[in-house]
C-alpha cells in the first residue's frame, strides 16, 4: 500500500533560501511520477529500495539513472524528469522543495546540477544523519517558519558537508580562471601552429583534465574552439582586406590552403572564395 506525508511551507518569503514542500513517500511498484516540470530545486534522498531516473539534461539528452537505498537525486527548475518504483523493490524516499538566490551555489557546493544530478554521501552513517535531517521537516511541521528555514540551512550545510563530490567553489572559480587564460593564450597564438598539449602546459594544467574542464565551461573542445577562432579571424581578413585566399589561410594558421579550404566550408557552409564573393566589403 503506497502511504505519503506532504508539507506545504507557509506563505512566507525568504530571498536566499526558501523551502516550498517537503515529504516523504513509501511507493508501489513501478508507481511514477513525470513527465513533469519543477519550478524549483527538488531534492530525493533514498530510504529504501530502488528506482530509475530519466533526467533531462542541459542539452536535452535523456539521461537514465538506476539507483537505490542511500543514494539521492536532484531535480532542477525547468527540467523535465520521470522517475519511477522498481517492480520488485520499489523505494521509499524523502524530500525537499526549495529554491532562493543561493541555492544553486550551494547544490553546487554538493556538486550537483542539472548534468550531474546523482549525490552519494561519503558514508552509510552520513547518508542516514541526511535522511535523519530531511525527515526533521515532516516531523515538525507545526513549527515556524523561521524554524523551518533555519532547518533547511543545517540540512544543505549537511548535504555539502558530507557528499562524495562536494566542490569547493573557490577552486572551482580558480579552474574557471585558468579557462579564460587558455582563451586568450589560444586567440592570441592562434596564427601560429599550435597544439593542445602547449595551451594545457601555459594552464599548468593535465592535458585530459584540461580538455574536459574546456569543454565543460566553453561548451566546445579546445581543439574546436581553436579551429573556430582561426576560420573566424580569416573570415574577417576575406572580408575586410584583398589578400589572396593563400596568404589569408597561412596568417590564421593554415600553411595548407587544401586544408583550409575544407574546414571553412565544414564551417561556413561556403568554399573560400564564393563567401568572399558575399561578403566582402570595400574598406574607404
Amino acid at each position: 500500500m503506497e502511504t505519503h506525508h506532504i508539507s506545504l511551507f507557509p506563505h512566507e518569503h525568504f530571498g536566499d533560501i526558501q523551502p516550498y514542500q517537503y515529504g516523504w513517500e513509501e511507493c508501489e511498484p513501478l508507481h511514477s511520477f513525470g513527465p513533469f516540470v519543477r519550478n524549483h530545486y527538488l531534492f530525493h534522498y533514498i530510504i529504501s529500495g530502488k528506482g530509475m531516473l530519466y533526467s533531462h539534461s542541459t542539452k536535452g539528452e535523456i539521461h537514465e539513472y538506476q539507483l537505490e537505498a542511500n543514494q539521492g537525486f536532484l531535480i532542477c527548475p525547468g527540467q523535465i524528469n520521470l522517475y519511477t518504483a522498481d517492480e520488485k523493490d520499489p523505494w521509499k524516499y524523502v524530500w525537499v522543495e526549495f529554491d532562493g538566490m543561493r541555492a544553486e551555489e550551494f547544490l553546487l557546493q554538493a556538486g550537483l546540477e542539472q548534468d550531474q544530478p546523482i549525490y552519494r554521501p561519503r558514508s552509510e552513517e552520513e547518508g542516514k544523519l541526511l535522511q535523519d535531517r530531511m525527515l526533521y521537516f515532516s516531523e515538525n511541521s507545526t513549527r515556524s517558519p523561521i524554524h523551518l528555514v533555519g532547518h533547511l540551512y543545517l540540512f544543505l550545510d549537511e548535504l555539502i558537508e558530507f557528499s562524495h563530490s562536494r566542490q569547493n567553489i573557490e577552486e572551482k572559480k580558480q579552474q574557471d580562471l585558468y579557462i579564460n587564460e587558455a582563451v586568450v593564450y589560444i586567440q592570441q597564438n592562434c596564427h601560429r601552429e599550435l597544439t593542445i598539449d602547449e595551451v594545457a602546459g601555459f594552464c599548468k594544467l593535465n592535458r585530459n583534465y584540461f580538455s574536459r574542464r574546456f569543454k565543460k565551461v566553453m561548451g566546445c573542445t579546445p581543439q574546436e574552439f581553436l579551429i573556430r577562432q582561426r576560420l573566424t579571424n580569416a573570415a574577417e581578413l576575406m572580408r575586410l582586406t584583398d589578400l589572396p585566399i593563400k596568404t589569408v589561410a597561412a596568417q590564421c594558421g593554415y600553411p595548407n590552403q587544401f586544408h583550409f579550404s575544407q574546414a571553412f566550408k565544414k564551417l561556413y557552409g561556403l568554399p573560400p572564395q564564393e563567401w568572399r564573393k558575399q561578403n566582402h566589403s570595400k574598406m574607404d
